[in-house]
């Protein structure tokens, strides 16, 4: 049975002038938190150079591609991002990506994802690899569309069956090692090149079940979910602490605004 999850508090500017004040690093998920209806609109990058202005860096940890994160650490003002839900990291100081999961023998892995696809696709005959699923080093992704939590759910009991990982977001499914997630690639990455930093310096936000795990209070003291992630709640153990009144990149902002009135 899954421990059952503490609920959410509203995020207030008391909350926020309370727990808040001291926060240095911003670690996001990107997909339904710093977009709208799947794209960057014009609040993101002001937010984003606000942070840095007022001396909060930023870190994108999302589930897409090496190949499109690669692009995006060179364009937005932000450290750095982890890509491929904790399996690789890539700054700006180094564009060459850091894998941060135990994978051995890289060709090997690549045989064994595409092998549990094809498993999958015997049962559902309409996936298809992911447009970005090419770009990618450590996972292996196809969209969600068309599925249904019953079919999440197979997909993820057949995956555990075969000794490999499974999670979704609200665009991609993932097929990955087991393990792999985005708490683990970013504590990996902290203690790497931000081990000045205190858990309580840290906040973390995210809106679907691929971000669960920086929900989790134990590594993670201070976490957020914008408003959409509200659809996902019954199905984390971990939930975040705080919940923004508005969605995706909007409810960002309000996060954002919030962190800066605190300082």
């Amino acid at each position: 049975m899954r421990p059952v999850a503490t609920m959410p508090q509203l995020l207030t500017p008391v909350i926020s002038r309370s727990n808040l004040a001291n926060i240095r690093l911003v670690a996001t998920d990107m997909d339904g938190t710093l977009t709208r209806a799947g794209q960057f609109n014009s609040e993101l990058l002001p937010a984003l150079a606000r942070l840095r202005e007022t001396g909060i860096e930023v870190m994108i940890v999302t589930g897409r591609s090496a190949g499109w994160v690669s692009g995006l650490v060179n364009y937005l003002p932000i450290v750095g991002a982890i890509a491929e839900n904790g399996g690789l990291y890539i700054s700006q100081q180094n564009p060459e990506a850091t894998i941060l999961c135990d994978i051995p023998r890289m060709s090997a892995h690549r045989d064994r994802l595409a092998t549990l696809f094809h498993k999958l696709s015997t049962r559902y005959p309409h996936l298809k690899p992911a447009t970005d699923n090419a770009y990618r080093i450590t996972d292996w992704t196809f969209d969600i569309d068309g599925l249904s939590e019953n079919d999440l759910a197979w997909m993820q009991k057949t995956c555990e069956d075969s000794k490999m990982g499974f999670t979704y977001s609200n665009v991609q499914c993932h097929l990955q090692i087991l393990r792999q997630n985005k708490a683990a690639g970013l504590a990996r990455v902290l203690e790497q090149q931000f081990s000045q930093l205190l858990p309580t310096e840290i906040i973390t936000v995210g809106d679907s079940p691929n971000d669960e795990s920086l929900f989790n209070a134990e590594q993670f003291p201070y976490s957020v979910g914008v408003a959409n992630v509200n659809h996902y709640l019954p199905r984390l153990a971990h939930q975040p602490a705080y919940l923004t009144q508005a969605a995706e990149c909007e409810g960002f902002v309000e996060l954002v605004d919030q962190l800066i009135a605190a300082r």
